[in-house]
């Protein structure tokens, strides 16, 4: 099983945190939202017993999918966060533990880079998962367990690794040949740091905006842009399971993107932030019909190869 798969139940998470966060702006129930993230802890511990069953000693170790090993524990933090939003203790223990895991491996992830060898063709945005996603994942819910100054720690060192490893991932992309058609996707997650980093420090700061998110909002908003204008590059490819990387990207912004408009009580902010959670939920609720439609047809075309192979 790739371990790009994971990125479904990354993706439901972030789903699942937009409807939170709707719902804490008093726009819509939180009994979505709540239904959103036991789907998410379904689909979760669904993928990861298939992957542990299948599971290989050198998965960690591969250029392509290996980082994506980082959302089994990046998607548990999100689930521990809710939690601890219900049941502080319970909420505690699940952050602790995925933030153990997620800096081990970070730890060995960074490593495993800096041993050499590695092929810069094969560097794609989910090289930013390790380290950026998993370390402003970990500060967002260790903000919402309370523990502020792990938060502010954590914060920062998706900060740093989201300006080193950025800045090499852009060299790549723009001075090597172009992703092949399969990693595509990934390119979304390259605009993802700014609104994953604004949805942390939102929680960090309990819930008050301030100069830190004008410049993450500043940021986020160029990076959007460009995924606009990648957009016809995605529509050309032929669908797969790798384009659930698309739809934390665009879960995080729109969480954020409702944390501001709430936040400032913009003009007509109601009406636009159900907008926006309109919008989150069709494309992502799109790539997902579209993914089990694609598992149904290759599920068909096994049984049906069955009989002919006997």
């Amino acid at each position: 099983m790739p371990l790009n798969l994971f990125g479904i139940a990354f993706g439901l998470a972030g789903l699942a945190g937009t409807w939170t966060a709707a719902a804490a702006a008093d726009l819509v129930p939180a009994l979505v939202g709540d239904a959103l993230w036991w789907a998410v802890l379904v689909v979760w511990l669904a993928l990861l017993v298939r992957y542990v069953t299948k599971a290989s000693r050198d998965d960690l170790r591969h250029p392509i999918l290996g980082p994506f090993a980082a959302l089994v524990p990046t998607t548990g933090l999100l689930m521990g966060g809710r939690l601890a939003g219900t049941w502080l203790t319970g909420g505690r223990v699940v952050i602790a533990v995925m933030l153990v895991l997620a800096t081990v491996f970070a730890g060995w992830f960074v490593a495993h880079l800096l041993s050499g060898g590695l092929d810069i063709d094969t560097l794609h945005a989910g090289y930013l998962l390790p380290t950026v996603a998993a370390s402003l994942v970990g500060a967002q819910s260790a903000a919402l367990a309370g523990w502020r100054a792990i938060a502010v720690g954590a914060f920062g060192v998706g900060i740093l690794f989201w300006f080193l490893i950025g800045s090499i991932l852009l060299g790549r992309l723009a001075l090597r040949p172009a992703l092949p058609g399969p990693l595509l996707p990934t390119m979304a997650i390259f605009s993802a740091p700014p609104a994953v980093a604004g949805n942390a420090w939102f929680a960090i700061n309990g819930g008050h905006l301030d100069t830190i998110d004008l410049l993450l909002l500043g940021t986020m908003v160029p990076l959007l842009l460009v995924q606009l204008f990648l957009t016809p590059g995605y529509l050309r490819q032929p669908f797969a399971h790798g384009f659930w990387a698309l739809t934390f990207t665009i879960a995080a912004s729109g969480t954020y993107t409702i944390h501001w408009l709430a936040g400032e009580h913009a003009t007509a902010w109601r009406p636009l932030s159900g907008l926006v959670l309109a919008l989150v939920t069709v494309l992502i609720g799109l790539i997902a019909y579209k993914s089990s439609s694609l598992a149904l047809r290759k599920q068909l075309r096994h049984r049906a190869a069955a009989p002919a192979a006997v």
